[in-house]
This record gives structure tokens, C-alpha cells and sequence, in this order.
């Protein structure tokens, strides 16, 4: 990885660590669902309130784990909010791909977003971290779905 992506990676992983947004509940939710990582012992939970029109209105997270994991629950929030389900979808799937290497990437038009997640992408030289940095998004495909737990093994 490059120098300068190396950098950009750790500040804003620190700064989303640090000072994670949409740290809370949201007591309206039309749903929610249970997140953990046995590996490492992020436990999460995301909240969601979708509108008729399945436009997410309104999203967070409330738990523990460390600075990845929360950075990337913090990120998600921020990112997919004023999305429908299907944007928030192809987002999670981008996602998906850019960690893992597993899958298709998205087709979709993400703009600004995948320059943003592309911090994310850092996670791949550390196969262990890559369950961190992608618990809470299967958390938010849970959620979205109406399950009520997701683990990082999905």
C-alpha cells in the first residue's frame, strides 16, 4: 500500500474511532439488529428507521470493539443515511468486495462514497481485521432484512 494511503487510512480510522458519529440509539427504529465478532469482541448494535418509501431516515450504532470496527460502523452511518435499501445495499456490497476480495464490486454508481470507503480497503493486508471493518455492515444488512443478529462469520 502506498505511503500516503497508509496515512490517510490510520488518521481517519483514529478519527472515526475516536469520535464515532451516530453514536447512538435510535429510539423510533423500525429495526435493529445484534452484531458481534468472536474473534476480536466488537459487539454492536445497529438502528435503522426506514420511511415508506424504504429511504433510510435515520441510522446508528451503539457497543464496544476496537478502533476499526467502530470507525467503520461510524463511516457506515454517516454514508448511508438519505439512501434507499437498494443504495445502501450496493454500498454494502462495494464494501464487501473492497475488504475481502470475495463477490462481484458493485456496479453501481457510488461517487464520492467509494472514494471514501477506499480507506477501508487498507483492512485487506490484515485478513484478522477484516471481520472488524465488516461486522457492522452485515449488521446493517440484518437490520435492513429484519434479522436480529449478524456475526462477521456471514
Amino acid at each position: 500500500m502506498m505511503d500516503e494511503l497508509r496515512e490517510l487510512y490510520q488518521e481517519v480510522i483514529l478519527d472515526h474511532g475516536k469520535n464515532p458519529r451516530n453514536f447512538r440509539d435510535v429510539e423510533d427504529a423500525t429495526s435493529h439488529a445484534h452484531g458481534s465478532n468472536p474473534l476480536c469482541g466488537d459487539q454492536l448494535v445497529v438502528y435503522l428507521k426506514l420511511n415508506l418509501d424504504e429511504v433510510i431516515e435515520d441510522v446508528s450504532f451503539v457497543g464496544k470493539g476496537c478502533a476499526i470496527s467502530v470507525a467503520s460502523a461510524s463511516m457506515m452511518t454517516e454514508l448511508v443515511r438519505g439512501k434507499t435499501v437498494d443504495e445502501a445495499n450496493d454500498i454494502f456490497d462495494h464494501v464487501h468486495h473492497m475488504c475481502t476480495g470475495e463477490g462481484e464490486p458493485s456496479t453501481a454508481n457510488l461517487g464520492p462514497d467509494a472514494d471514501r470507503l477506499g480507506v477501508l480497503s487498507g483492512v485487506r493486508q490484515f485478513p484478522v481485521r477484516v471481520k472488524c471493518a465488516t461486522l457492522a455492515w452485515h449488521t446493517l444488512k440484518a437490520a435492513i432484512e429484519g434479522g436480529e443478529d449478524a456475526t462477521s462469520e456471514a
